[in-house]
């Protein structure tokens, strides 16, 4: 029985971070031993936004680096780089002559976003266009997303409605992609004010060195009631907690939630059973990512291997699409 297929992109953004590594690369690493999975480096999302064309490609490499490094194993999983696969705009073209202007204005990212810009120009408009071309390209059944997206991949599910009943209405050629919800709740950043991102310099690198790490987590925003080390805590109102969550074991997030709820450490104490916990996880992360990136050629080869599948797969789907629609 052949198994059901998986995408999801990451921007290239560089080296990930944890809120990165929790919320969607981890699950991935999970996922790709129950899916047929493809996994995609999304640089043309990247260029909607002012860039340096020599950053961009540093970053999609470090990105590369990374996601190997924490787990996605190329004998497994497609991993490549979009701009590898020609296809993406093409059907991302295709899919623009039969979306509705209003479905994209409504789209909560593009209105949030464009209100904090001058000047907008239309590729975040069409963003949500060419995700769902990422997406139908592959003829994905399902979709590793955290909540935040759920909105973009149901325009995705709404897409392939309207192509179907236009060119496919009897078989339905595009699946409708369903939301495959990532377990880890939305990772804050180290302010505890906002999400987990670069942009606002709130970030631990899952590869930086341990005393790099620990430099961000000493200060690290914890319950804000807790003026004094002999006041209580509430252990789910903390951010560091949560991270507890993610990286130690469930008898330490018990013992840590006690320890908080009576005074009986500070938050400085509950930061350095954090950070071993963390280090346990990181570690091997850390040494897989020198080793690759003192063998590059091993991180060229595997985006190529992942491009190649996927370009047999992307030039399968067009060769039906342009034959479906008089293009060919």
């Amino acid at each position: 029985m052949q198994m059901a297929r998986i995408f999801s992109g990451i921007q290239p953004s560089g080296e990930l971070h944890i809120g990165n590594y929790l919320g969607a690369v981890k699950n991935w690493v999970r996922l790709q031993t129950e899916f047929e999975s493809i996994f995609c480096i999304v640089d043309y999302h990247a260029i909607i936004t002012a860039y340096e064309p020599a950053q961009l490609r540093q970053r999609r490499h470090d990105m590369a680096v990374s996601l190997l490094a924490a787990g996605i194993d190329p004998s497994r999983a497609s991993l490549f780089v979009q701009s590898a696969v020609p296809e993406h705009t093409e059907l991302a073209w295709i899919l623009n002559t039969i979306t509705p202007l209003g479905e994209l204005e409504r789209q909560t990212q593009f209105k949030d976003k464009s209100q904090k810009q001058e000047s907008i120009n239309a590729g975040l408009l069409n963003y949500p266009i060419l995700q769902a071309a990422d997406i139908l390209l592959y003829r994905a059944d399902k979709v590793p997303v955290g909540e935040d997206q759920v909105q973009h991949l149901e325009l995705s599910r709404v897409i392939a409605r309207r192509w179907n009943n236009a060119f496919s209405p009897e078989k339905d050629y595009f699946p409708e992609p369903q939301a495959l919800l990532t377990p880890t709740r939305r990772i804050m950043g180290l302010d505890g004010q906002a999400k987990m991102s670069k942009s606002l310099g709130n970030t631990i690198g899952l590869i930086e060195a341990p005393e790099a790490i620990w430099e961000k987590l000493r200060p690290a925003m914890t319950d804000p009631a807790r003026v004094r080390k002999t006041d209580r805590g509430t252990p789910e109102i903390c951010n560091i907690y949560q991270l507890h969550k993610a990286f130690s074991s469930p008898e330490t997030v018990a013992h840590v939630a006690v320890q908080c709820s009576t005074a009986a450490w500070g938050c400085i104490d509950c930061k350095k059973v954090l950070h071993g916990a963390m280090e346990t996880e990181l570690v091997p992360i850390r040494a897989r990512a020198r080793e690759l990136s003192a063998h590059p050629k091993r991180v060229e080869d595997a985006l190529a291997a992942g491009a190649e599948r996927a370009r047999k797969l992307a030039g399968a789907t067009l060769g039906a699409v342009r034959s479906a629609m008089g293009i060919d």
